[in-house]
């Protein structure tokens, strides 16, 4: 039993030793050559931007976990903001138009689930496809145009600060201390780590695995719709380009930096919102560099393979 557990921990110390040296190299440079990076507005800033990666990072942390991935999470969330968008504009209840995006967004995690659990498809492939629907329903309806005509009231509430603190920082932080309860207290979180661990034996440990799968597609669609209604609120608008191409590699990025491994059965939600953090930091300091967007992608991509590389040889055999 130590034997098995073994390699797991050896990629944790392997992570964080690595994010540590890579962080603190970052920081030096950064200390040199961009100074600003350090001011507290920059630091607010940086927490408001992972706030919204965050909460997509802990949904897919659920999916993760399970041995899945889920591709369609910004394109869903865009077709959500664009759904209660649309509803709102033409008159409707900023409030029915909030529950619309949630339900749309946790309507399409479901329909992953199903086709995942029960349809035996593979993960990839169909939230690949919903990510192609997703975008081009989105932009159907949209017409490739924003959505305005929010109310005031609805800026005022979410962009509202508390302790000079942004609510989406407090919607992030609730919503990882719930998520990491349901991990590490309730039986659907050892569920999710033994169907990620491994599935034979979990089935044969009787656990309901077509349940435990479609449930962690729903939950992942639920924290696309809270962010819909988050990110709409700090742009003012509700726009299909919200669920661009990039933004996957930023949500995979921060899950395998905060230690979940994309082989499933390791991770906990607390470690994709730090990954989410150490992104969007990333992303702050390439630009306060001026750094092009294209080689950012380039210095992500980089990182996502680093990491991945470093969690294939800690579980090799020793």
């Amino acid at each position: 039993m130590l034997q098995a557990t073994r390699p797991v921990w050896s990629a944790q110390y392997l992570r964080t030793g690595a994010l540590v040296l890579v962080a603190a190299l970052i920081g030096l440079y950064l200390y040199t050559y961009a100074p600003s990076f350090f001011k507290l507005n920059n630091a607010v800033n940086i927490l408001v931007q992972a706030s919204i990666l965050g909460v997509l990072a802990i949904g897919m942390t659920y999916v993760l976990v399970s041995g899945g991935i889920d591709l369609s999470l910004p394109a869903n969330m865009a077709l959500a903001s664009v759904l209660g968008g649309l509803y709102v504009q033409g008159g409707g209840s900023i409030v029915v138009g909030c529950f619309i995006m949630v339900a749309a967004a946790t309507a399409l995690g479901t329909m992953n689930g199903i086709a995942v659990a029960y349809l035996r498809m593979i993960p990839f492939v169909v939230t690949l496809a919903t990510m192609t629907l997703a975008s081009g329903a989105a932009v159907w309806l949209s017409e490739s145009v924003s959505i305005t005509g929010f109310p005031e009231s609805f800026f005022d509430v979410l962009l509202a600060r508390v302790g000079g603190v942004p609510l989406s920082v407090y919607v992030l932080g609730a919503l990882t201390l719930i998520s990491s309860l349901i991990f590490s207290s309730t039986i659907f979180g050892r569920w999710l780590y033994a169907i990620g661990i491994n599935t034979r034996a979990a089935q044969v440990a009787r656990v309901p695995i077509g349940l435990v799968t479609w449930l962690s597609y729903a939950v992942a669609g639920l924290m696309a719709g809270i962010t819909a209604i988050l990110l709409t609120a700090r742009l003012g608008s509700a726009s299909a380009n919200m669920g661009s191409d990039s933004v996957v590699l930023d949500i995979v990025s921060a899950c395998v930096v905060g230690g979940v491994s994309i082989y499933g059965g390791v991770g906990r939600p607390l470690g994709a919102v730090l990954g989410a953090i150490f992104i969007t930091a990333l992303s702050n300091s390439l630009n306060l560099l001026g750094v092009s967007f294209y080689f950012s992608l380039i210095v992500k991509g980089c990182v996502i393979i680093g990491f991945i590389s470093l969690d294939n040889l800690a579980r090799q055999p020793r």
